[in-house]
């Protein structure tokens, strides 16, 4: 158990020298404050999730709930403590991921002027850290000043009980203090959620996945349900994504869970809006704490979300702090420097791709960090946004100057997304929200980016000879069987189809590898020798990037991939598969081939699609007759 250490802990003065309160702050007079330190059994990179977490931690403390709203650009906080009303605005917090964190209050209303916190992770030997906190406020009169040199004392027995409970989980002796006690539901909501459970049984929901997903809606506590995200429940539960996807689909159509389109800053990354349809996403966004207007065609501007439905458990947004170093992870350093000044500050960059920004400001320069790189200092000028990417080691000393006239607030930010987000490009090429969603469509007005997608054409051969042979009726019905065959094979891959011409079809994929097996799958089934359909198709294939448009009321993709894809068809003949020979030295791609012993006819073929002349692997794929 972590024990408040007398020495080699930092004096009050020291501790202040390092960490001053702002200088508005400062000048409202004498402060009430405490600084306390514990030893934990872990290192600060395991410990700083649970202390930057602060809303959970103040949860686990016993504190009171908090509102938060935005109003002119600035986040406004409301609270109720012994029977008084708070009200503040919400200074934006300062941090070095996995060193140190700082937030300071200025209250309007409540026992103070202003409060500030401050907690500091420092590296002991052994693998373990020395958390310091401090608190401290400015009291409004003297019953302010009573109450909070009391609320400070409690302040500091509620830490030394949660950072022991902690160190103990870390320690793999006990429950992470994190988990509340499990929600109760009434029995009219029990009998509901059963008959879902049944329902989803029919549509094909495997029994083990609904009882985790009812039991999950049952027990969960809000802050975990306020917003489902099914990808990292996904992983928690051991569970196939396309079958997680599936069963929340058609959960949200029986009505236990609701679908938004989240709008997301690129910058802090937070939630802008929560747009119930696509087709009322709009152009453009607004995130007033970052001070940016922003489109939101990229592919990273949104996030689908399920939110459970309020007739089965109400489930607001909860808070006990506004928690800004663990609602925006990405960001690993934000630090605020005066106008004219310096700071100097050690980080922890692992090796990986940064931004450098400063709030406000849209452009940014790129920062890799890497371990074949010396350089350990990083020396950064606020007025200066540099074009070319720069370069140093792990963990760099940072020097930060604001040489401009006004405070800037200094940020380095992971340059890439996290993959817990469901995006819109991972729906539209699943077959079940097509199938399930037929309403949705992009507006109209919207050019949606969906990232890289690899498209899939097939188109009947020798169609012509088949209406003369068939005639019409007789080979629609053919033609509608293929498509059943096509259908099955893409949504056995975890594609979709995306639209159907004729009797040429257009699917998409997220994964090329898993486009190459449906490619494969559907030339099998629709083989030479095949007795109750006759019918033969050629294929091709083609990886880029691409955006969803409206057509019609439909998700359609459109672009120079979706283009050299169909004119990739003209190298094909029935039974092959056509595609860039780019596509066939991806790594995946290349271990899938071996692995099927792939034989290919190379030819050349010119597109301006295609960037001119380029070389295109034919797959012949190989198939014996069907016996009987």
């Amino acid at each position: 158990m972590p024990t408040e250490l007398a020495q080699s802990s930092p004096s009050l003065a020291e501790f202040l020298t390092k960490h001053p309160w702002p200088a508005e702050d400062k000048a409202l007079g004498a402060r009430i404050e405490g600084l306390w330190s514990f030893e934990l059994g872990a290192t600060p990179a395991e410990v700083w999730p649970f202390v930057s977490d602060t809303s959970r931690f103040n949860r686990a403390m016993g504190m009171s709930q908090m509102e938060f709203f935005e109003r002119d650009g600035r986040l406004h906080g409301r609270a109720v403590n012994a029977g008084m009303l708070s009200e503040w605005v919400e200074v934006p917090w300062v941090w070095v991921a996995e060193r140190s964190l700082a937030c300071v209050r200025r209250y309007s209303r409540g026992f103070a002027h202003a409060m500030r916190s401050v907690y500091e992770l420092v590296p002991l030997e052994s693998d373990r850290c020395r958390l310091d906190v401090y608190f401290g406020f400015v009291p409004r009169g003297l019953l302010g000043r009573l109450l909070l040199r009391l609320g400070l004392g409690s302040i500091r027995s509620g830490f030394a009980r949660v950072i022991a409970e902690i160190d103990a989980h870390l320690a793999e002796r006990r429950e992470s203090p994190y988990i509340p006690p499990p929600h109760t539901l009434p029995p009219g909501i029990e009998a509901r959620l059963s008959h879902y459970h049944s329902a989803l049984a029919e549509h094909g929901i495997e029994a083990s996945l609904m009882d985790k997903i009812t039991e999950y809606v049952r027990t969960a506590d809000d802050m975990s349900l306020h917003r489902l995200r099914v990808l990292p429940l996904a992983r928690e539960w051991g569970v196939e994504v396309d079958d997680m996807l599936l069963a929340f689909l058609h959960a949200t159509r029986l009505g236990l869970f609701e679908l938004s389109w989240d709008v997301v800053c690129p910058h802090c990354r937070g939630v802008r809006a929560e747009i119930q349809t696509l087709g009322e996403v709009p152009r453009r966004g607004r995130c007033d704490a970052c001070a940016i207007d922003f489109e939101t065609d990229s592919e990273t501007a949104i996030e689908v979300v399920f939110h459970l439905h309020p007739s089965i458990r109400n489930v607001p947004e909860v808070f006990y702090c506004s928690a800004e170093p663990a609602r925006k992870d990405h960001i690993k350093v934000q630090l605020a420097v005066p106008a004219g000044q310096k700071l100097s500050v050690s980080s922890r960059l692992y090796p990986g791709r940064y931004r450098l920004r400063t709030v406000g400001a849209e452009d940014f320069s790129v920062l890799n960090v890497s371990t074949q790189y010396q350089e350990s200092t990083l020396p950064w000028q606020a007025s200066v946004v540099l074009k070319q990417e720069r370069d140093c080691g792990p963990h760099p000393d940072l020097e930060l100057h604001n040489d401009t006239d006004e405070e800037r607030t200094f940020v380095i930010e992971s340059a890439h997304w996290s993959d817990e987000a469901l995006r819109p490009a991972r729906l539209f090429s699943f077959q079940g929200f097509r199938d399930l969603f037929t309403e949705e469509y992009v507006g109209s007005e919207i050019q949606l980016s969906v990232g890289q997608q690899t498209i899939l054409f097939t188109d009947v051969v020798g169609s012509t000879e088949l209406y003369a042979e068939r005639g019409d009726p007789g080979a629609f019905v053919d033609v509608k069987r293929h498509f059943a065959d096509i259908y099955e094979e893409v949504r056995k891959n975890s594609g979709a189809i995306v639209k159907t011409i004729g009797d040429a079809a257009m699917a998409s994929f997220v994964d090329p590898v898993a486009a190459l097996r449906a490619a494969q799958g559907i030339q099998l089934r629709l083989c030479p020798g095949r007795d109750d359909l006759a019918l033969r198709v050629r294929a091709s294939l083609n990886t880029g990037p691409c955006i969803a448009v409206k057509l019609n009321t439909n998700i359609d993709y459109f672009g120079s991939t979706v283009n050299a894809a169909a004119k990739l068809q003209a190298c094909a003949d029935a039974g092959q598969i056509a595609f860039p020979e780019r596509l066939a030295e991806v790594p995946a791609v290349a271990e899938f081939l071996a692995e099927q012993e792939a034989q290919f006819d190379v030819t050349e073929f010119s597109s301006p699609a295609l960037g001119g002349k380029i070389n295109v692997r034919v797959w012949n794929v190989s198939v014996a007759p069907r016996s009987g």
